[in-house]
């Protein structure tokens, strides 16, 4: 994949506002994959008493990893916007743990991408999520 795509989906990410607010960072990202993940904090907790981290910030790093593993698909040519997105939570993230999203996006059609992810905290071999999700697909034939 030339590296303009893996910059390009970088770039996007690092802008969103959000995605900078809950502190994600790419960590991996290439030929329809990324990993991103994203710090602790207090400030994303919902549940105050057991200080596990609010669901929504689980997906909104699920639904920005789904949409970056597009942007640097061989061949995607440009950006891309949700479409549907299911999420099933597993179990509570440990509190004070990074979580890491990872998601490929697996089948491409002219008009649409399709992305599967999960979610971990730092044990890498129990999900806290899972996730499926359709994303827009601008599509360019290779070589062009």
């Amino acid at each position: 994949m030339p590296p303009n795509k893996t910059e390009i989906a970088r770039q996007f990410i690092e802008a969103i506002p959000y995605s900078k607010t809950l502190g994600m960072v790419m960590d991996e990202v290439g030929d329809g994959r990324a990993v991103i993940s994203m710090p602790y904090d207090m400030h994303m907790v919902g549940d105050p008493q057991t200080g596990v981290i609010h669901g929504g910030a689980v997906s909104a790093l699920m639904d920005t990893c789904g949409g970056a593993a597009v942007m640097c698909h061989p061949l995607s040519g440009g950006g891309t916007a949700t479409i549907d997105l299911r999420i099933d939570y597993m179990r509570a993230a440990r509190p004070g743990d990074r979580i890491r999203a990872e998601a490929t996006c697996y089948h491409v059609t002219r008009s649409v991408a399709f992305v599967r992810a999960q979610a971990f905290d730092e044990d890498p071999h129990d999900p806290v999520a899972a996730a499926t999700g359709a994303f827009t697909f601008d599509r360019v034939e290779a070589g062009s």
